[in-house]
């Protein structure tokens, strides 16, 4: 392991054992019981492993998993059980708790409850992984058979070529893409299709940097269009189910989101051709697809549009957008498409990060740790617009600097009990929907940096685009999209929609 990131995970451990340790009034929160005071600790050994990636972002998820299975379930080791609770137990099993057994019961309340551990190891197979598994084994099985690159190339075709058209065309194509599958995948598709255009481009005009921007841009920005597009949509509307009770539809979602995708993009393109003009009024593309129409392919077809047209009828057909990820793993399975190669190509540090971030947010609300943080926090009296701005804001800018999955991990707990105990206030903006979907835009408009997201990473590899280029349109873009954003919920839920 490198010496820094040594240094990080010592960092880490420090940090872990000095909140595992400290005096709950210098925490700032008085009265919190051993329970809630290990759940804090391993969140702020999270926090830091996620924002410094001392491990990789996936490892961090399964520690906080194992660590809160280990000190804070109910089938915990014994050594983090105080020897007084066991007498509790073997006193509430014979029946003998009376007024003498008050120490008993004072020790009770100091430990706290123990979450189940059945809850933490649940969150594993939580239907959210579920909709990541199925997504996945769509996106896999279209390239296995060529459905992407034909679905990119019959996209692309009207857009003609005309440069600032062929531009558009490349991330409206690159959007819609990444709305199911992968936005790595798709930016390492497309700028695959968009290498040899680059190669050829005059290098005196700044048109080649607009193409390679529009790449990751798109990716990015199409995300937010599905709650499967990226990890901090299925993150958010986990929250809603689970914790809230308020059930958003896949349907539902993208009549909302859509709009607003088409609306950065739109600004996006804008922005790309006031700073990058081209010189080469026309582009020639030409896009080959070698696989061939077989039995597997129609299958393949026909399971795609069938699983999206059930997504999208998910409020008609009764089968919520969860179950429907099932039948595309099904049917590739049984016929052979998706067989254990395909199988190890399924993007598992995303579904064992997601698995974590959700386990964490059962140790916060399961041990009452958020309620009492809410509760410390005089959140009522701060103004309810700084509330929205402000958690968009650390979102937007802690993903800029790391995982947009492990920020919306590590605020959308918070922010949902937040939410809860604010109700009231922010009704009138949309309530605790426009918070959290809010923050979940927020994280997708993070592209400032190569390091923000993969394909921005992937697009800076190419070498035709510099830190500034992407430095100064992603700022550009990226707060005209919260705004957008929060714009745009908020007409949804003047009409009703959300």
């Amino acid at each position: 392991m490198e010496k820094s990131k040594v240094i990080k995970v010592v960092v880490s451990i420090v940090l872990f054992l000095l909140a595992w340790n400290i005096p709950c009034d210098l925490i700032g929160l008085p009265g919190l019981d051993m329970i809630e005071q290990r759940v804090f600790a391993i969140f702020v050994m999270a926090a830091i492993m996620w924002a410094t990636e001392a491990v990789p972002v996936w490892v961090t998820s399964v520690l906080v998993i194992v660590m809160m299975l280990l000190t804070v379930s109910s089938n915990s080791l014994i050594f983090f059980k105080p020897d007084i609770l066991r007498e509790l137990e073997a006193a509430l099993a014979s029946g003998q708790i009376t007024a003498d057994n008050a120490d008993l019961l004072a020790a009770k309340a100091a430990y706290g409850t123990p979450i189940k551990y059945t809850a933490i190891m649940a969150t594993f197979a939580d239907k959210t992984v579920i909709l990541f598994m199925g997504g996945f084994a769509l996106a896999i099985a279209c390239t296995k058979v060529g459905l992407d690159v034909t679905l990119v190339r019959l996209m692309l075709k009207p857009f003609g070529n005309k440069s600032e058209i062929v531009l558009l065309g490349f991330m409206l194509v690159t959007a819609v893409v990444s709305m199911f599958m992968s936005n790595t995948a798709t930016a390492a598709i497309m700028l695959a299709i968009l290498a040899p255009v680059l190669r050829i481009m005059p290098k005196e005009g700044k048109g080649r940097i607009a193409l390679a921007l529009a790449i990751p841009f798109g990716a990015n920005i199409g995300g937010i269009g599905t709650p499967i597009g990226t990890p901090p949509n299925a993150i958010a509307m986990g929250y809603f189910h689970d914790v809230l009770g308020i059930e958003i539809g896949f349907g539902q979602w993208m009549l909302i989101m859509v709009p607003l995708m088409l609306i950065i993009l739109l600004f996006a393109w804008f922005v790309l051709l006031k700073l990058f003009p081209f010189t080469k009024k026309e582009i020639e593309i030409e896009i080959e697809s070698n696989k061939p129409m077989n039995w597997q392919a129609y299958v393949v077809y026909i399971t795609f549009f069938l699983t999206v047209l059930l997504w999208l009828l998910d409020k008609n057909t009764g089968l919520n957008c969860y179950i429907v990820s099932t039948i595309p793993l099904v049917i590739f399975c049984l016929t052979g498409i998706i067989a254990k190669p395909e199988v190890k190509e399924f993007n598992w540090d995303v579904l064992w990060l997601v698995a974590g971030g959700f386990a964490l947010g059962v140790g916060l609300d399961g041990s009452g740790f958020a309620a009492d943080l809410v509760k410390a926090i005089p959140f009522a009296s701060f103004p309810v617009v700084l509330i929205f701005i402000a958690s968009a804001l650390v979102c937007w800018l802690m993903s800029t600097f790391m995982s947009n999955s492990a920020a919306a991990n590590l605020l959308i707990p918070i922010l949902a009990a937040i939410g809860k105990s604010m109700s009231t206030e922010l009704a009138a903006f949309g309530g605790i929907s426009t918070l959290l979907i809010g923050v979940a835009v927020a994280a997708s408009m993070a592209m400032a940096l190569p390091i923000s997201t993969p394909p921005n990473a992937l697009a800076h590899s190419t070498g035709f685009v510099e830190q500034k280029h992407m430095m100064k349109t992603g700022i550009i873009v990226g707060i005209f999209g919260i705004i957008a954003g929060y714009f745009v919920l908020f007409l949804a839920f003047k009409l009703n929609l959300l």
